[in-house]
C-alpha cells in the first residue's frame, strides 16, 4: 500500500543538498545625494507630513545618512543603546532588527518581526560610531519626543512601530522640494535607504577602506565585496556626467 501511494518512512527533502546562493549588496552612485543635498533634504522633511510627522521622522532619516542604519534597525533602537554626549563622538549600539513582514507569516501577529542584523549572528551587536552632528540631532528628538515605554528611540504618534509607508510618503513629499525637477525624475535619493547608500559612498571617497567601512570604523553591516566597486563605479558616473 504505501508503494501504491508513494508513501515513505523518511522525508525526502531532508537528502536535498542545496545552499542559498550568496548575495553582494552593492552601492548605487547614481542613487546617492551629496552632502549638502542632504543636508537640504533632512530640513524639508521637517516642513511636511500632518501632525509634525515629518518632524518625528528627520532623526530617522539622519541616522540612515550619518550612521547608514538599517530602516529595521531604526525602528528598533532604543534610548538604552544611544551614547550621546554633548560635545564629541558617540555610539549607537544596534543589536536587533525590526523587520516588516506580512502578519500572515508571523507568530505573534504584528507587521514587525524581531530578528538578528543582517550578515551577522543572531547574539551579535554591532556598535556604530556617530559623529557629533547626530548627536544632537538625535538629543534634540528625545528632549522633544520622548521614547516608548520600551525605550524606542522612534516610534509613530500612537506609540507603536513606524511602519514603511509612513515614513516613505514623508519622503516622497520632502524629495519634491530641494531637487529639480529632472533630479525628481531621475533615481536619486527616490528611496529613503538610498541615504544609506550617500552615507557609505561619502566615507568610501573620504579614503575610509572597504574592510573599515564593512567591520571596522564607522561599521555599517555591510560586505565588503561590495563596497570594493563603489569608488570605480563613482569615478565612472563623474567621467560620463562630464562628456
Amino acid at each position: 500500500m504505501s508503494t501504491r501511494w508513494n508513501w515513505r518512512n523518511s522525508n525526502p527533502l531532508h537528502k536535498v543538498k542545496w545552499k542559498p546562493p550568496k548575495v553582494t549588496e552593492t552601492v548605487d552612485p547614481p542613487v546617492a545625494v551629496n552632502p549638502q543635498q542632504a543636508q537640504e533634504l533632512l530640513t524639508m522633511v521637517t516642513y511636511v507630513g500632518g501632525c509634525g510627522r515629518g518632524q518625528r521622522l528627520m532623526a530617522l532619516f539622519a541616522c540612515m545618512y550619518y550612521a547608514a542604519l538599517r530602516p529595521a534597525e531604526e525602528v528598533g533602537l532604543r534610548l538604552q543603546d544611544c551614547h550621546l554626549p554633548l560635545k564629541s563622538w558617540g555610539r549607537l549600539t544596534v543589536d536587533v532588527s525590526r523587520s516588516e513582514v506580512n502578519t500572515k507569516w508571523t507568530d505573534s501577529g504584528n507587521a514587525h518581526e524581531e530578528r538578528g542584523l543582517k550578515h551577522r549572528g543572531r547574539a551579535d551587536v554591532r556598535p556604530v560610531p556617530i559623529p557629533p552632528e547626530l548627536v544632537k540631532i538625535l538629543r534634540q528628538h528625545i528632549d522633544e519626543h520622548g521614547t516608548g515605554e520600551d525605550g524606542r528611540v522612534f516610534r509613530s504618534e500612537r506609540g507603536g512601530v513606524i511602519g514603511s509607508t509612513a515614513y516613505t510618503e514623508v519622503w516622497q513629499d520632502a524629495r519634491a522640494l530641494p531637487l529639480t525637477p529632472a533630479q525628481v525624475a531621475s533615481p536619486l535619493a527616490r528611496r529613503p535607504y538610498d541615504l544609506r547608500h550617500a552615507a557609505v559612498s561619502l566615507w568610501l571617497n573620504a579614503g575610509v577602506s572597504a574592510p573599515d567601512v564593512a567591520e571596522g570604523g564607522p561599521w555599517c553591516g555591510r560586505p565588503a565585496e561590495g563596497l570594493r566597486q563603489v569608488p570605480r563605479r563613482a569615478e565612472r558616473d563623474r567621467q560620463q556626467a562630464d562628456q
